[in-house]
C-alpha cells in the first residue's frame, strides 16, 4: 500500500470538509451574531473593545456584568428595507447579537463605564479592590 496515497486521500477529505465550513458560519452569522471583543487589563481596570457597527441608539445594546462576567447583547436595525428580490449581496450584518464574555479578574460593579463611537462599543471595568486576608472571630456560646 502507498503511504502518500493515503495522505492524499486525507487531505482531500480536510478540504472537502472545509469548503462547506464559511456556509456553515454564515448561516450560524444568521441566527445569532457573536462581535469580536479585545479584553485588556491595567492596574486600575478591564478594559472591553466590542465591534458593533450600525447601532444608533442606545437603548439597541444591554450591558449586564457579574463578578467575572460580562454579558453584551442588542440588536441592529436595518435603516432601509430592501426587498429580496432587489438584493444582489448581503454581508453586512443586521438582528440580534449576543456575547458573553470571562473577565480576567474580579470587577466592582460601581462607576462602570460604556461608550460608543465609531461602530466600537468601549467598556471600562474597575477592579474590585481586594482587602487581602480577614480574620474571622469565632463566636463561642
Amino acid at each position: 500500500m502507498d503511504p502518500f496515497r493515503s495522505l492524499d486521500v486525507m487531505r482531500r477529505d480536510v478540504e472537502r470538509m472545509f469548503s462547506n465550513f464559511p456556509s456553515f458560519l454564515s448561516h450560524m452569522d444568521d441566527m445569532f451574531r457573536m462581535p469580536r471583543v479585545d479584553v485588556h487589563e491595567n492596574d486600575k481596570e478591564m478594559i472591553v473593545t466590542c465591534d458593533i457597527p450600525g447601532l444608533e441608539r442606545k437603548e439597541d445594546v444591554d450591558i449586564h456584568i457579574d463578578d467575572q462576567t460580562l454579558s453584551i447583547s442588542g440588536q441592529v436595525r436595518r435603516q432601509h428595507d430592501v426587498k429580496d428580490e432587489h438584493m444582489h449581496r448581503q454581508e453586512r450584518f443586521y438582528g440580534r447579537f449576543y456575547r458573553t464574555i470571562p473577565l480576567p479578574s474580579h470587577a466592582a460593579h460601581e462607576n462602570v463605564q460604556a461608550s460608543y463611537k465609531n461602530g466600537v462599543l468601549e467598556i471600562r471595568i474597575p477592579k474590585a479592590q481586594s482587602n487581602g486576608k480577614k480574620r474571622i472571630d469565632v463566636q463561642f456560646h
